[in-house]
């Protein structure tokens, strides 16, 4: 009995060996790699478990470079995959610019890569150029008409600037740009319509692919369509707002004679409670006169002459349509 447990216990640790040996010595990657013609010891399978790198991102990619024709070392793939790079991508994109023979080294292809770019792709485009559609672009004339363009730029991309380049925004800003300068120099909007060729030749005259990870080819007028009539809004808008400035002034001159109205009736109330408050005090002051000696009986009767003669002219003046003379003091007759 004794045995049989000692003998399971050894097929246990034989078993856990060769599991953890086929874990740190991928035999089947070594394999691969001699049929393949590539030479990759086992001690640098075994370093790469120890720096824990996948060997097989970094052997299956070594093989399709070699049998690409690349000289591309194990060192190279690996310090790319340490950097956080992708070694695959890297890999095809190097295949792909050496088919079409375009100059691309391994430590170009991985600063591309690490800087975020897709160079895969980069590479794609450099063969077959690639088309950006911008939007819709709002652009007036001099004559104040709105034209509404969309445009096509065909692009190839520029390997030696993928590095620090402007991306597609920049390229699409520059040409919406390059349209609205173009559109507002014309001193009409026909002459845009008649020949809107003339925008992708100014517009491409002007480098807008400077600084940018792009080479631009050419830029063609997709659509042309007539907006509104920006110069005569704008002049309505003037005269509105003309309108409603001469109409505050108005208000404020009417406020401003309002006013003086009722201060020319506040003096004038003023001064009559002041004629009437002048007259309430001549009987005192013709009494005190009459009292002191001042004032004769016969100056008094003569004051009282001049007023019956002034109530009499006020009489004759305010007669009636009938011709007759009006007491002092009593109402007209109702016609």
């Amino acid at each position: 009995m004794g045995s049989l447990l000692g003998s399971g216990f050894f097929l246990v640790l034989v078993v856990a060996f060769i599991m953890l040996f086929l874990h740190f010595v991928p035999l089947g990657l070594w394999i691969s790699a001699l049929a393949a013609d590539v030479h990759v010891s086992i001690v640098t399978l075994i370093g790469m478990r120890m720096r824990r790198v996948p060997p097989a991102k970094i052997i299956l990619p070594l093989i399709k470079s070699n049998k690409a024709g690349l000289d591309v070392q194990v060192n190279q793939l690996e310090a790319h995959y340490l950097a956080g790079g992708n070694v695959d991508k890297v890999v095809d994109a190097l295949i792909a610019a050496h088919r079409a023979q375009i100059p691309l080294s391994f430590e170009r292809s991985a600063a591309i890569d690490l800087a975020g770019r897709d160079v895969l792709e980069a590479v794609q485009m450099s063969v077959n150029p690639k088309v950006i559609e911008t939007p819709i672009v709002s652009a007036v004339a001099k004559n104040g008409i709105e034209l509404k363009i969309k445009a096509r730029v065909t692009v190839r991309a520029n390997i030696d600037r993928l590095v620090g380049g402007a991306g597609e925004p920049t390229i699409i800003a520059r040409v919406g740009e390059g349209i609205v300068t173009t559109v507002g120099s014309s001193e009409s909007h026909n002459d845009v319509l008649a020949n809107p060729d003339d925008i992708s030749k100014t517009v491409l005259d002007k480098g807008l692919d400077a600084g940018t990870a792009f080479e631009i080819l050419s830029i063609d007028i997709a659509d042309v369509d007539v907006g509104r009539n920006i110069g005569a809004q704008l002049q309505t808008d003037q005269a509105e707002a003309d309108k409603r400035i001469a109409q505050a002034k108005a208000e404020e001159r009417r406020a401003m004679a309002v006013a003086k109205e009722q201060e020319m009736k506040a003096y004038t109330q003023e001064m009559e409670a002041k004629v009437v408050e002048a007259q309430s005090e001549v009987p005192h002051a013709m009494a005190e006169a009459l009292r002191s000696g001042n004032l004769g009986v016969m100056d008094y009767y003569n004051l009282n002459n001049v007023q019956a003669d002034t109530d009499m002219r006020q009489a004759i003046s305010q007669a009636g349509g009938d011709g007759k003379i009006q007491a002092p003091g009593t109402p007209k007759p109702v016609k």
